[in-house]
């Protein structure tokens, strides 16, 4: 069985916290710590331990934006992903990544919800 180093996941785990947003839980995915969305999911951190798998719709923004750290494989090509080096991306920068990531996934009712808070 698998065990990732969980050194930069934790930095994952605490911004999902502190944004708490509404129907949404640490699961697993493939054998790895994930974040869903009613049961939807959100991102998951990959095998390595270093880098996280996030549902984005724009990924071609991101990886335009910064290369270092937003990539993609052939694996993910036709999917709605992008990976995320997580040693290159501040805390900051990964929040408002998580943010207009969850707001893609999210149910409207999820998004009002979250707005209200």
């Amino acid at each position: 069985m698998y065990i990732p180093d969980l050194t930069h996941w934790k930095v994952v785990r605490q911004v999902m916290q502190d944004l708490n947003f509404p129907a949404t839980e640490e699961s697993t995915s493939y054998g790895t710590p994930a974040f869903k969305v009613k049961k939807k999911l959100l991102l998951r951190l990959k095998e390595d331990g270093e880098t996280i798998m996030i549902h984005s719709d724009d990924r071609d923004v991101w990886l335009e934006n910064d290369p270092d750290v937003f990539f993609f494989t052939e694996h993910y090509r036709n999917y709605p992903a992008v990976l995320v080096r997580l040693k290159k991306i501040g805390k900051k920068k990964l929040r408002v990544l998580i943010m207009e990531c969850w707001k893609e996934i999210a149910p409207s009712k999820l998004l009002e919800q979250w707005k209200l808070k």
